[in-house]
């Protein structure tokens, strides 16, 4: 992900706490509102020039509990072991002793062995990597029998051809910016065949992130494109893996640079919307509007930017959103990543709450502990500490990574 090195001796940010924004410290080094605690002093590996780009979690060494993996942008790939409790240590000599350019990292059991499996893209040196885990926090790497290198940006996995196996979908930037479909083998399951060609149209994205769902209710898997160059795109499954375009569907009102996409079901009608998290520019001066968009499905594929009336206005920049119920009354909010651009300054951590009907109103100094703050990157969601509240690990370019333990606000 390429950006100006100018900005890495850029000053820490000052935190100022506010009496408006009810985040406290105690001895212990945990700072908390009603919603969550940020506990990264005392449970997380301490990292704070790390360029932890991306995250997820998984339970990797068959314990009962959610482990992170983290892609590492030229550095070492991570594996933070979880305790049970929430609490992770760095478990070193796992991954690849090599320093890749990676941008993105996702889990699933490739090989159908009952074991998470982790398959990770790079950028600038077009090095992707592929592990089979063996369910004890180890894995074999199989990174050089993958189809193909590429300058990758994006990444999903699922089954795209509804044959029960895992499929890998590559997103690629650069003068040659196709994005890869591999699919999964069914004679040896782990292995992949590169189908592109026969899958996929021919077009020279920018692509930064590629999300799948059931976008149009025919039960297969669709796909969103984001682009840091426009426009973004939407692809139709025929339900072999066969994708066809269909932006058309896509209502797209101005220019973006998208750096994530959400799918979700904002309104509460059961079906799949879109949340485009968007920059200025990747570190450089004011260019595109960054506006988070939200576009609302009609139940058949066809989407419609409503952002206007249902997102708060937004000037930060958003490498990484995720979705999260951090109110706990079943409807699915928002967190978002806030850097400062121009400049590719650290910002506080955004929380936006979901009234039920995917209007989304800015709770952030109600919510997100001031310490949550950093060139935050991906975010990922789940319950780490086995309460049954949903947690969030929250990504950093250099800066410290965060934990937020979810709780229960009681009104």
């Amino acid at each position: 992900m390429k950006r100006s090195r100018l900005f890495i001796f850029s000053a820490p940010a000052l935190i100022i706490y506010l009496a408006c924004a009810p985040s406290s410290p105690n001895t212990s080094g945990v700072f908390s509102t009603a919603y969550f605690e940020d506990v990264t002093l005392t449970h997380l590996p301490q990292a704070p020039n790390l360029h932890s780009l991306d995250a997820a979690f998984g339970d990797i060494d068959n314990d009962g509990d959610l482990d992170i993996v983290i892609a590492v942008e030229n550095d070492v790939n991570r594996l933070y072991l979880n305790d049970g409790n929430g609490r992770f240590t760095w478990k070193q000599g796992v991954f690849r002793e090599v320093k890749n350019d990676t941008e993105h990292v996702r889990l699933s059991d490739f090989n159908n062995d009952g074991n998470l499996d982790a398959i990770f893209v790079a950028e600038d040196d077009q090095t992707p990597e592929l592990y089979l885990g063996n369910g004890d926090g180890t894995f074999q790497d199989l990174s050089d029998e993958l189809p193909s290198k590429s300058e990758g940006n994006g990444l999903a996995v699922a089954d795209v051809d509804g044959d029960g196996l895992t499929d890998i979908l590559v997103g690629n930037s650069g003068s040659k910016g196709q994005n890869f479909l591999w699919l999964n083998n069914k004679l040896k399951p782990g292995s992949f065949s590169d189908r592109t060609k026969s899958y996929l149209p021919e077009i020279n994205d920018a692509t930064q992130d590629i999300k799948l769902a059931d976008l149009d209710a025919d039960g297969d898997l669709d796909m969103i494109v984001g682009n840091e160059i426009p426009p973004n795109r939407l692809y139709i499954n025929n339900g072999k893996g066969n994708f066809t375009e269909k932006s058309n569907q896509l209502e797209l009102l101005v220019p973006l640079h998208t750096r994530e996409i959400v799918l979700f079901d904002a309104d509460g009608d059961g079906d799949q919307d879109i949340l485009f998290a968007n920059l200025t520019n990747n570190g450089g001066k004011w260019d595109k509007d960054p506006q988070a968009r939200l576009l609302i499905n009609n139940g058949k594929g066809f989407f419609k930017d409503e952002s206007r009336n249902r997102m708060p206005e937004n000037k930060f920049s958003t490498y990484a959103a995720n979705v999260i119920d951090f109110d706990g009354d079943g409807h699915p909010d928002i967190l978002l990543s806030a850097i400062t651009i121009p400049g590719f300054n650290a910002d506080k951590v955004r929380a936006y709450k979901n009234n039920g009907d995917g209007k989304f109103t800015d709770m952030s100094k109600e919510v997100i502990p001031e310490e949550t703050h950093g060139r935050s990157w991906g975010i990922c969601i789940g319950d780490v500490n086995k309460d049954g509240i949903p947690d969030a690990f929250i990504g950093g370019w250099g800066t410290q990574a965060r934990l937020l333990l979810g709780k229960m606000p009681r009104e």
